[in-house]
């Protein structure tokens, strides 16, 4: 099964306007924040811009990994855009965003600080009437799912919460989305932790206060319990064809090596055909890319950061910035700008020249977690962190100390083995080039760059970074291959 849209994308919300579908994901600490994609069939999709693109619409500095912005909500109602969010981490709850054209400019958001809770979502009725539903919390703590009437006009909140469900017993009932089909309000939820126990479950009532009644066949999607290769499925949100049938978008990881097996990648987006039966949502066949549309070659190039580039704590723009050698980065502490790692078997090339700095090549899950290609002084080291532990693998001299080209691989493990701490999800490997002969420096076992290890949310991505002074980065080139996907 493959993902529609691969690598750390996570928590998707969709949305169709005419012909077109619309497409937005979780960012935590990164910046831009909460990708935006287009498709016109749900298998291909072009990442368009960010919704959340300019720092007067992002803070997450004071973010620590896996933190900042959480599930998003992308609604079209009444011939406008609306996405809604939570910033977990500046204090200002819950963010509110519209736009007319969503491959344009995005508001600058509003803030809903009396809103104690995340994951909301916005709904209306036939009469214009705002619903405003999310994970909420409250004087007895985590209260399940919560919901609120809203003025849009006026950006506030109307009356108390009111508590609709709590799913179907498994922890940490979020994620809800609230949609009105025919006769019944639907609430569909996430439940049983965003782990292997991940599910999404779905009641209906006739009011959309409720009371809910849960779908007999609960869970609708779920993986848990199962040898599937994609596993930690949930996290979904329905839409509509203009022809009448219904899909699913939802999130999973795929997990590789020996028990309990290692995701790398991030919790990626998935999708599915949707059935009807009894006034219940059925999963059915998996939307799938063309096998064609699954291989990526991406090369930094032109004047203008690609939409695809993050980073992390902070915009790219603040360190990163277009010479007419290259692209330039200064290191505010240690710095990442870079993209997400978004294949099984991938390779990123990187060109800098040291002179004035240290810095050079990453690929990286958090900064406790990585691997790097550190120059300095005419050499070039490759560097494992793990947690506490810094450990050097390998270094060699530079034949052009004011030039280095690096190369970062992240290598599919071929040994089957399912024996507990056997085979690694993959190996990364750190080199340097050389013409067109690879030099390896050093190597680590994928699972300490997996979310496993590291913890949190988030994927992993290849990057340049500088930890003193400045670096040039003349050149950047990923590629992922198709390969065991």
């Amino acid at each position: 099964m493959r993902p529609i849209i691969p690598g750390f994308f996570p928590d998707p919300s969709v949305c169709r306007a005419g012909d077109t579908y619309w497409l937005a994901c979780s960012t935590f600490e990164y910046a831009p924040g909460v990708p935006l994609f287009r498709s016109t069939d749900l298998r291909s999709w072009d990442q368009v811009g960010n919704v959340l693109a300019h720092p007067s619409q992002l803070d997450v500095s004071r973010a620590t990994p896996s933190g900042g912005v959480l599930a998003p909500t992308l609604r079209h109602h009444d011939g406008r855009f609306w996405m809604i969010t939570t910033n977990f981490t500046d204090g200002g709850g819950q963010v509110l965003t519209w736009a007319d054209d969503p491959a344009g400019e995005w508001a600058d958001p509003i803030r809903l600080p009396g809103v104690i809770g995340f994951d909301p979502d916005l709904t209306w009725d036939d009469d214009g009437t705002c619903y405003l539903t999310y994970s909420g919390y409250g004087a007895g703590g985590h209260l399940g799912i919560v919901q609120q009437l809203f003025d849009l006009e006026k950006g506030v909140v109307l009356g108390e919460q009111r508590r609709l469900w709590n799913g179907t017993g498994g922890k940490s009932p979020e994620g809800p989305h609230l949609y009105r089909i025919g006769e019944y309000w639907y609430l569909l939820i996430a439940e049983g932790g965003t782990e292997r126990g991940h599910a999404a479950t779905i009641a209906r009532a006739t009011s959309p206060a409720g009371p809910f009644e849960p779908c007999p066949d609960n869970p609708i999607l779920t993986a848990r319990g199962t040898d599937a290769p994609v596993q930690s499925t949930g996290h979904a949100d329905l839409v509509q064809r203009a022809d009448g049938t219904w899909a699913i978008v939802y999130h999973g990881v795929r997990p590789r090596g020996g028990t309990p097996q290692w995701h790398v990648l991030g919790r990626e987006t998935f999708a599915a055909e949707v059935e009807w039966v009894d006034g219940w949502p059925r999963i059915g066949a998996p939307i799938e890319p063309d096998e064609a549309s699954v291989a990526a070659s991406d090369e930094l190039a032109g004047d203008i950061l690609p939409a695809s580039w993050v980073a992390p704590f902070g915009f790219p723009e603040s360190v990163f910035t277009r010479t007419p050698e290259g692209w330039r980065l200064r290191a505010q502490g240690p710095v990442l700008v870079g993209r997400r790692q978004q294949h099984l078997s991938a390779t990123a090339r990187v060109v800098v020249d040291p002179t004035g700095g240290v810095g050079g090549a990453s690929i990286w899950i958090d900064p406790r977690h990585r691997l790097d290609l550190e120059v300095t002084d005419g050499r070039v080291r490759a560097i494992a962190h793990v947690g506490e532990l810094t450990t050097v693998l390998g270094e060699a001299p530079l034949t052009d100390p004011g030039r280095a080209t690096l190369e970062l691989r992240a290598v599919p493990n071929d040994v089957a083995t399912y024996l507990p701490g056997g085979a690694a999800p993959d190996h990364v490997a750190a080199g340097v080039v050389d013409g067109e002969e690879f030099t390896e420096l050093g190597r680590l076992d994928g699972r300490y760059l997996s979310t496993e290890v590291a913890g949190g949310f988030t994927g992993r991505l290849f990057g340049c970074w500088a930890e003193q002074g400045s670096i040039l980065v003349r050149s950047f080139t990923y590629c992922g291959t198709v390969a065991r996907q």
